[in-house]
């Protein structure tokens, strides 16, 4: 098959477009990626073939304060507010053309696009699914469609059984898209009418316009609402991939201790005080092994932190991990709530501590107290004397781990999905042809 895919240039949505690409050109399938210059080198060695997006939305996700002066000042829902209409409404238009122009000059048997891709909603809204391929999304975040049984997206609320909660639940929506969220949907639909779509949208719906959407989560660690439809297929994680990062020169040395790891992941470790650095002081004096990942970084930017340069004893750090052979022997992972590696450290069974403050990660941190697989902090900034409580706790009651295993074990040790994306391609292929 020929199929296009297309991501904005964030990392950890590019990373999941990455993921499929490099699944199904190893199958032989042709691919081709619209994503940013940034990211060429990473589409290639997948095997697949690049597409620039245009330079007016190629932004660099590791400085998007300089696409969206303003950003670092934001907080709560005033900070996704701003990200929203900066970093996802304000470049639909010129994502719709891109997407238009790609399917205009080569014919594909399907598309799949990274859910936060805001030029495919004008594209499924202003072409008849007779004169398109079928067009799937990717979900590397947790479901946001609205719901009579669920707070909506953004607030970090978990659900609240019975009549009450319907109630408030019916509230909050209304009070998020007539004022909290207003200015999101102006900024939407003005770019959708420039993109010539009629009628408005509300983003997070988006899921319900696509013929399929693969949510990359597991399904233990999302509300349930009955607004999810069965063209909603939670794949679960995506396979970390190990290419390129070898297990550093000190993990022989680990030892037998229980193994706390500590990321800010990719994007948001330019402050590593936030929540490496506090995990480290909390745990120097505890009998741990803390595992700390720079993701990226330099390791003296870590270590520079600390006098003369010098961690506790019990610590290791790397610029870079492999997630299955580190997971595999944690005990406890201790995170700012980025979605991919909350998911992956579920699918090996790993509790979790969470500090998550930005984008959508108090919404993560939130599902994973819900599903009691770990401790939601409540902010981005705790103080250690807060981790160590927190880690002791999850160490100590394991209720937590074996929830945490449960919910990872649902899919299967022998769960595929980049087959199971095949699967339902070829499938719904099937049924139009009947």
């Amino acid at each position: 098959m020929k199929l296009l895919l297309a991501s904005p240039p964030i990392h950890g949505h590019i990373l999941s477009i990455l993921g499929v690409a490099e699944g199904l050109a190893s199958r032989g399938h042709d691919i081709c990626v619209l994503a940013g210059q940034k990211y060429r080198g990473r589409v290639e060695a997948a095997g697949a073939r690049f597409l620039p997006l245009p330079a007016a939305v190629d932004f660099d996700d590791a400085d998007l304060d300089a696409f969206l002066p303003g950003r670092a000042d934001k907080r709560g829902i005033a900070a996704l507010r701003h990200d929203l209409i900066g970093i996802f409404m304000s470049v639909v238009p010129a994502q719709y053309r891109a997407l238009r122009s790609a399917l205009a000059t080569e014919s594909f048997d399907a598309v799949i696009t990274e859910l936060v891709f805001g030029g495919t909603l004008p594209y499924l809204l202003t072409t008849p699914r007779h004169r398109r391929p079928p067009v799937y999304g990717i979900s590397s975040v947790p479901v946001t469609i609205d719901s009579v049984d669920t707070a909506p997206f953004g607030l970090a609320l978990p659900p609240r059984p019975g009549a009450l909660g319907s109630l408030r639940n019916r509230a909050l929506n209304a009070f998020v898209h007539r004022v909290a969220f207003r200015p999101v949907v102006t900024a939407l639909n003005q770019a959708l009418a420039e993109c010539g779509v009629t009628q408005g949208a509300w983003i997070f719906d988006a899921a319900l316009s696509y013929d399929g959407v693969f949510q990359l989560t597991l399904p233990g660690l999302e509300y349930p609402r009955r607004e999810l439809t069965d063209r909603i297929e939670f794949l679960g994680p995506l396979p970390a991939s190990s290419s390129g990062t070898e297990l550093p020169d000190w993990w022989d040395q680990v030892g037998e201790r229980p193994i706390v790891h500590v990321t800010q992941g990719t994007i948001d470790n330019l402050d590593f005080e936030r929540l490496v650095a506090p995990t480290i002081r909390a745990l120097a004096d505890e009998p741990v092994t803390v595992v700390a990942s720079t993701g990226g970084r330099d390791v003296e930017s870590l270590t520079d932190l600390f006098p003369e340069g010098r961690l506790p004893a019990n610590v290791r750090v790397a610029r870079y991990l492999p997630y299955g052979a580190l997971l595999s022997r944690t005990s406890v992972m201790v995170t700012n709530g980025g979605f991919g590696g909350v998911q992956l450290a579920a699918r090996h069974g790993v509790p979790l501590v969470v500090a998550g403050a930005t984008e959508d990660k108090p919404e993560v941190a939130a599902r994973v107290a819900w599903a009691g697989m770990g401790v939601d902090l409540r902010t981005g900034t705790p103080s250690p004397e807060r981790i160590a409580q927190a880690v002791g706790t999850v160490l100590a009651d394991l209720r937590f781990a074996h929830q945490s295993a449960a919910i990872g074990s649902v899919l299967g040790a022998d769960h595929d999905p980049i087959s199971r994306i095949l699967a339902v391609i070829h499938e719904d292929a099937l049924t139009e042809v009947r």
